[in-house]
């Protein structure tokens, strides 16, 4: 802690202040004359001077011998903005507790001041703070339970903030948090993002197999959780009970891993595994497995349905070939190899 102390009063590059137009307290002239010479220095000391002889808002000037902002500002020879700076800069560092109350200070009054690596904190040189960005930082620092100052400086400097994430992995992580809980609610920022990551290959192919390990991760959890399992021909059926004990099993292993942890190892054991028990229950279960190819069957028939329903000729003269004829002739001839397989297998049924 530093204790404050004003400079000489015959100090060379002191200049004569103007006279006021009414009578003034020796003391607050001297602070007045002081901070004019040596606001360019700033700290706890200058802020002192304005706290001890700037009236706070809603205090008359019948009722303390100090004045005005506009006044003090007349008397150092410097703009009512600087000297605002300052009382502001005390405001806030009083109601941290680290200062008295302007109430509490009378002009000349020295006191205890804080360690000058602590002023920055406080001091705003631009008025940031009164902006509707400077607002909104505020807000959410004291939502974060920090004080405003401090965001606000952060803000105030956003190459020292690239600074300190290229350097500091732990400041890479926090901010890495903070921007994906921004991004929820900014769908602008959102598309910028996607855009970012669509154009840079090594975070392409790094979304691409996180994406991978996800989708991996989520049909375990589906077994696990459901207890239904979604066959190779796109059947869903109820899973055996082992089956499904597997994936909890598998699931509560993946869910143990530390959130920095690589899971996409793990989700492709646990994801190959269960596809091999799902694809093994199908075969083990006689009527099921028959459902299953059925399904196949009718999938693979109504892809082609549809192929062939997309083919037009509307203009075959102007780019038929006879190999177009050749390859018709070879697909009507396996359909009609289909149709002779199926009639005579209703023809085996029916007579059963």
């Amino acid at each position: 802690m530093t204790l404050a102390t004003a400079p000489s009063e015959t100090s060379p590059s002191e200049t004569p202040s103007p006279a006021p137009a009414a009578p003034l307290s020796d003391l607050v002239a001297r602070d007045a004359r002081e901070f004019g010479a040596y606001a360019r220095a700033g700290g706890w000391a200058f802020a002192l001077m304005v706290a001890r002889s700037v009236r706070p808002g809603g205090q008359g000037a019948e009722e303390t011998p100090k004045v005005s902002a506009k006044e003090f500002a007349t008397l150092a020879g410097c703009s009512p903005e600087r000297v605002m700076r300052y009382y502001k800069a005390w405001d806030r560092a009083a109601d941290d507790g680290l200062v008295p109350h302007f109430e509490a200070l009378a002009p000349g009054q020295e006191i205890e001041l804080p360690d000058a690596d602590v002023w920055l904190s406080y001091y705003a040189s631009r008025s940031s703070a009164a902006s509707e960005r400077g607002t909104a930082i505020a807000e959410a620092a004291e939502a974060e339970g920090i004080r405003p100052t401090k965001a606000l400086e952060v803000a105030e400097n956003p190459t020292a903030l690239r600074a300190a994430i290229l350097a500091d992995p732990s400041t890479a992580r926090a901010a890495r948090q903070a921007l994906l809980d921004r991004v929820r609610e900014d769908p602008e920022l959102q598309a910028e993002l996607a855009r970012d990551v669509v154009r840079t290959d090594d975070l392409k192919k790094a979304v691409a197999t996180e994406s991978r390990a996800a989708d991996r991760i989520g049909y375990v959890r589906q077994i696990a959780e459901s207890g239904q399992i979604r066959t190779p021909a796109g059947q869903t059926v109820q899973a055996p009970a082992e089956l499904r004990e597997e994936a909890e099993r598998h699931l509560s292993l993946l869910d143990e891993l530390d959130e920095g942890e690589d899971a996409g190892e793990w989700a492709t054991e646990a994801y190959d595994t269960m596809k091999g028990l799902v694809a093994g229950a199908v075969e083990a279960d006689p009527e099921l497995r028959v459902q299953e190819r059925r399904t196949r069957f009718y999938s693979s028939l109504q892809k082609a349905t549809k192929a062939f329903e997309e083919l037009t000729f509307d203009d075959a003269q102007d780019f038929y070939e006879d190999d177009m004829v050749q390859r018709l002739e070879q697909l009507q001839q396996a359909i009609g190899s289909c149709l002779e397989a199926l009639r005579g297998a209703r023809g085996g049924r029916t007579g059963d």
